[in-house]
């Protein structure tokens, strides 16, 4: 398989100033995928593998071109029309494959999000197994169970009171309809989906999934969030050699 492996950061980021540049655990946030892609590469030596970074970011391009992780990284740089606040994801995703289109004949686009570190080379080899299964996908993104349920205890205001988000007479958590919560890790793309005009959601398309493990955090929103996810590393890599290898993965300090 051609695959490209996309990472995408932008400099300005209000709701938690500079996340992307963050020191976890003293290495760059962004070096957890990186490893994820390089440890990937390694087992799956058969495929060629691309990688591409789209940011307008210079502090975030400064560290990627000093790691020794990945030889070859293309930049693309970020559009001033997609650096905004409510910019779908899947737009800059668009926009750098199309940047990058000429380099290969793509069998799929495998996005890594910079702020949702905690993934195993297993989990990306499944996202992207699932996704050869039916060439009809659009998308398969990874998810977790949901703890949560709209059908059971979840509730939105309707009128002047809050009710069920969605209407039911379940009595117990059980009996509802199994959810997932979308961990915002790992999102493989069709490369026709791509090349096609989006003008809704990728929910609204023919849509996968991979269920990962459940790290208690999703994606970090927050220094709370960061900072919890500090520690969880180091709990949950106790636990799991596979989510170890990832995030101990060799570092040499000096390069970055």
């Amino acid at each position: 398989m051609n695959i490209l492996f996309t990472i995408c950061g932008r400099a300005g980021s209000k709701g938690f100033k500079n996340k992307n540049l963050k020191i976890l655990n003293k290495k760059p946030l962004v070096y957890y995928s990186l490893s994820a892609i390089a440890l990937y590469q390694k087992a799956n030596s058969i495929n060629n593998i691309v990688v591409a970074v789209n940011t307008d970011s210079k502090d975030l391009i400064d560290i990627l071109k000093k790691q020794k992780l990945i030889e070859n990284i293309y930049f693309v740089e970020r559009k001033e029309g997609l650096a905004g606040d409510i910019v779908p994801k899947v737009k800059v995703i668009q926009d750098t494959f199309l940047e990058c289109r000429h380099l290969c004949d793509f069998d799929a686009i495998v996005d890594l999000d910079i702020t949702s570190p905690m993934r195993r080379v297993i989990d990306i080899e499944n996202a992207i197994k699932e996704f050869c299964q039916d060439n009809k996908y659009d998308v398969v993104y990874s998810v977790v169970s949901a703890r949560r349920s709209p059908y059971f205890n979840m509730v939105e205001k309707r009128g002047q009171y809050y009710h069920k988000i969605c209407q039911s007479n379940y009595t117990a958590r059980q009996q509802a309809p199994k959810g997932y919560e979308l961990n915002a890790s790992i999102y493989v793309y069709n490369p026709a989906f791509l090349l096609s005009k989006i003008e809704k959601t990728i929910f609204d398309y023919n849509c996968g999934i991979v269920e990962m493990t459940d790290y208690l955090i999703l994606d970090i929103d927050s220094e709370e969030d960061f900072e919890l996810l500090q520690e969880m590393i180091k709990i949950f890599c106790k636990k799991d050699e596979k989510l170890k290898e990832v995030m101990e993965f060799k570092y040499e300090e000096e390069k970055w």
